[in-house]
């Protein structure tokens, strides 16, 4: 017996783009999860053996991307810009906060999905590693962090 509906096509994780505040649009060749977890709190009141259970704090994840060392200065520029006025005043201010997304696209470019992560700024930059005796490209690597993510409906 066959199944009555329509079948499910599913997004495939190749093609992206990463737009940030002040810097446009950037390729990068790879971009770790997003996930948020709900952190459960459980009380027993009055002595009952089954607990009460609420949900607490949110926990984001950090954002690492990758992609081919090039020219472009603007991610380091923007770690630079953080890492010094954090290490004189021990904050991030909101003028170094940035809006972020993350535009998953189809192989024709139409964007499927677009996530929006809100105040991100940078907490690690790896300028990537050299050998002698490697073909490869040099990779960097950008680790986000962020106050709020979310999906926009189109």
């Amino acid at each position: 017996m066959g199944i009555i509906g329509t079948p499910r096509t599913f997004h495939k994780k190749f093609k992206f783009l990463v737009e940030i505040d002040d810097i446009g649009h950037a390729g990068f060749q790879k971009c770790s999860e997003l996930s948020v977890e709900v952190a459960n709190i459980q009380y027993f009141e009055g002595g009952s053996l089954i607990p009460n259970k609420s949900p607490g704090r949110l926990t984001f994840s950090d954002v690492t991307l990758e992609r081919g060392a090039t020219q472009d200065y603007d991610l380091f520029t923007w770690f630079q810009d953080v890492a010094l006025t954090s290490s004189g005043l021990g904050l991030v201010g909101v003028s170094f906060k940035r809006n972020v997304d993350l535009v998953q696209q189809d192989r024709d470019g139409t964007t499927l999905r677009r996530w929006s992560l809100t105040g991100a700024w940078p907490v690690k930059f790896v300028a990537g590693d050299w050998d002698n005796e490697a073909d490869e490209n040099v990779i960097e690597s950008v680790t986000l962090t962020y106050d709020f993510f979310q999906l926009i409906q189109n």
